[in-house]
């Protein structure tokens, strides 16, 4: 489209371009190509079925490494991929569903985040990104690995951990994001066991991962955030590198590329030196630092206390109003398992909830409670979504 006179569009040569191509470039041969110039590629093939790739892996992987087999260890039983490994069907259904690409508009550290700061969705991709990079150099299960990385945090609910304070009194097993997403998120999934271990105890609270994949995701998870939750409260003016305690700068510099290298440098080493998925105690202690530093500097900085509790308030309104409105819960909320069984009426509500974005949350609370933008939690571009508020008049 081109902009004219009179503040019309209009088609384009690049548009009709983009147009013309819908039909590919027919070869005369029977086949239609991609482009015009190359025609396809003459490429010596021999098809590479699922049992001789699980045959390969099972030679090239480690000792120890977990192996695909046939259709998985899943909780119903499923006919084997013809060409896929069960852990590869396992990172794309997670890939592509909903709860992964709602990631997007929740919260990593800051609400309302800038344009270049993390959310759970770049934070899921940097941990498979740390995750992969030490399974591929150890010879682990890279399929497995990515798996857990990109679904680990699918169970938060919007507005960060504080969400989990906010469904907790609602459950009485209390609200932990990493078994919320195993057990009731990718419920539906049907993945298996093993994908479900490494996402349900990813967090070091949790019991140990029953794999060494688990355990790699387990590290990347806190590698990755501790180094970026960091690069983005400096570009947010939360805190300057200068800050860092310089015993450490000195060992793991002040950018996130060279604390992610010294990190994964000294769990790749340990891994294979020592055969343990772990770290050198002077490596770990590195890293403990840097959490410190971030845990007292950013995440409970007095903002951030402000903003989880205002979070958690708009939450558990949120909560109370769909268990007070149960047919106002949609029925894919409703028909999730937990344990086994169908989710109820509270469970749902919370399930509800849980899945929403953060900006769908607030909205929620603006539309459905009659609050106004003044309750809601504090965010960095929290004045233009004011603004549009005030705009559509949606201020009580």
């Amino acid at each position: 489209m081109a902009y004219t006179a009179g503040n019309a569009w209009a088609v384009d040569d690049r548009a009709e371009r983009w147009a013309s191509t819908n039909q590919g470039v027919p070869s005369g041969l029977g086949v239609v190509s991609s482009h015009r110039t190359s025609g396809a590629r003459a490429v010596r093939s021999v098809l590479l079925e699922r049992p001789e790739r699980e045959e390969s892996e099972d030679s090239t992987l480690a000792r120890g490494a977990t192996r695909a087999l046939g259709a998985g260890n899943r909780g119903t039983p499923e006919d084997p991929d013809p060409f896929r490994t069960c852990f590869e069907r396992d990172r794309d259904r997670i890939l592509h569903s909903t709860a992964f690409r709602r990631l997007a508009g929740k919260t990593q550290v800051f609400v309302y985040p800038a344009d270049h700061q993390r959310t759970r969705l770049t934070h899921a991709l940097e941990v498979a990104q740390v995750a992969t990079a030490v399974a591929r150099a150890t010879r682990l299960n890279v399929a497995l690995t990515e798996a857990m990385a990109l679904g680990h945090d699918c169970g938060h609910g919007p507005g960060g951990h504080a969400s989990e304070s906010a469904f907790s009194p609602f459950l009485e097993e209390g609200y932990d994001h990493a078994v919320w997403g195993a057990d009731v998120v990718f419920a539906p999934m049907n993945l298996c066991r093993e994908t479900l271990d490494g996402v349900r105890n990813h967090s070091w609270s949790r019991p140990s991962p029953a794999t060494p994949e688990g355990l790699v995701v387990s590290w990347a998870d806190r590698i990755a955030y501790c180094a970026h939750d960091l690069e983005d409260a400096v570009r947010a003016g939360i805190v300057a590198t200068s800050e860092l305690p310089r015993d450490l700068v000195d060992v793991i510099g002040v950018t996130r590329s060279s604390q992610l290298s010294t990190f994964i440098d000294a769990l790749i080493s340990c891994i294979t030196g020592r055969g343990v998925v772990a770290m050198e105690q002077g490596a770990a202690e590195c890293l403990a630092a840097l959490r410190s530093f971030n845990y007292e500097r950013i995440y409970t900085r007095p903002e951030s206390i402000a903003q989880g509790n205002s979070v958690v308030t708009v939450l558990r309104a949120l909560v109370e109003y769909f268990i007070e409105n149960p047919d106002l819960v949609p029925a894919g909320s409703r028909q999730r398992s937990f344990a086994g069984s169908e989710l109820g009426e509270v469970r749902s509500a919370v399930a509800y909830v849980a899945g929403m974005t953060d900006r769908y949350a607030f909205d929620m609370a603006l539309d459905h409670l009659g609050w106004s933008p003044g309750k809601l939690p504090l965010g960095i571009d929290l004045p233009a979504f004011r603004l549009a508020d005030e705009q559509r008049g949606s201020l009580s």
